[in-house]
């Protein structure tokens, strides 16, 4: 049985335009650089990495709010990339986005009533009046809002309850598919946790798969079946999450781990924190071989002139790294200081 999503070598470089009349295209800023995975139904990839990794580009390529420049996306076995406009119409409602920003994408100038309500007027416009107004009500009920909400505007809201109303668009049409493009941005900690909650309440009440970009990895950890890691526009370690989060192999990985704080005080202070060096590379010009070879303290000559492919270090994880990090072994401070610089390679 094939998945729900099945994404191969997907591409997706921005052209940089020079100065002058024609503005020629001078180079590429290269976003996303062949990814490879699979969503089944119901499930949830949580995707992972540092800002400009190119998670959110890699979201949006694969609903073709960026049209991809090269690659292969399947949804239910239909290939995406090669849709007319009609039928990728139709394919919106079967996919959704719910936004890193939930202000940014609501309308200001409509009642919130109109907003949850556009889905249907465009999908289902043989839908009476009464059925839709009942419809949209059904809705913020189902995403914690009260029916006098829905004649609100937007800015009459909180950061947490625009999310939801996001939220309540999104689930509008009974999609199977979401990209969650970091739902849980918000600074309250108990909003964010009230949003991913829902979130996870809607996933097993509807079965909906989730794409789930997100920076915070512990978030990441209490939602996600499988979980990929990006840095630089490549997937450097993907598998499931208890197996990355029990031994991460890659170096970058493992720096990420060991940012997350831990509950228990007293292994919290005896766990050291792995500093990288340096800034990530310009994704216009990348390093030769491993993307993360500038930053890594295990690099040498080869990671320099090969590019390592994903490869199962251990049962449930693929590991893109000739130098991986074994499960009991323990990096110190001391290491990753002398181990950075060791090799001196041109990017």
């Amino acid at each position: 049985m094939s998945a729900l999503l099945e994404v191969r070598d997907l591409v997706k470089e921005f052209p940089i335009k020079g100065d002058g009349l024609f503005q020629r295209v001078i180079d590429h800023v290269k976003a996303v650089s062949g990814l490879s995975f699979d969503i089944d139904v119901g499930e949830t990839l949580g995707l992972v990495g540092e800002s400009g990794s190119g998670k959110s580009t890699c979201g949006r390529a694969i609903l073709r709010l960026h049209e991809p420049t090269s690659g292969s996306v399947k949804y239910d076995g239909r290939e995406v990339t090669e849709m007319s406009s009609r039928d990728l119409q139709k394919l919106r409602q079967e996919i959704q986005i719910v936004f890193q920003d939930p202000y940014a994408s609501l309308n200001p100038q409509l009642p919130v009533n109109d907003i949850v309500g556009e889905p249907l007027a465009i999908h289902r416009s043989d839908m009476s009046r009464a059925a839709r107004k009942q419809r949209v009500a059904d809705l913020l009920a189902d995403v914690g809002l009260q029916p006098e909400h829905g004649n609100r505007y937007p800015h009459e809201f909180s950061g947490g309850q625009r999310q939801r109303i996001g939220i309540a668009r999104a689930i509008a049409l009974d999609p199977k598919f979401f990209v969650r493009d970091e739902p849980g941005s918000a600074r309250d900690v108990s909003v964010q946790a009230g949003v991913v909650n829902l979130l996870r309440d809607i996933q097993k009440e509807r079965g909906i798969a989730y794409l789930f970009i997100a920076h915070d990895l512990s978030v990441v950890r209490h939602v996600s079946d499988r979980v990929a890691v990006m840095y630089l526009g490549k997937i450097v370690e993907i598998g499931e999450r208890q197996a990355l989060y029990r031994a991460p192999a890659h170096p970058y990985t493992r720096a990420l781990m060991s940012a997350v704080p831990v509950a228990a005080p007293d292994r919290e202070r005896e766990r050291e924190r792995i500093m990288l060096q340096g800034d990530v590379p310009s994704p216009v010009n990348p390093p030769s071989g491993c993307r993360f070879r500038t930053r890594c303290w295990r690099a040498t000559e080869i990671c320099a002139s090969e590019e390592p492919p994903l490869t199962e270090n251990s049962p449930g994880l693929l590991t893109a790294c000739h130098h991986p990090v074994g499960p009991d072994e323990v990096i110190t401070a001391a290491e990753v200081a002398a181990g950075m610089g060791a090799v001196d390679a041109p990017v």
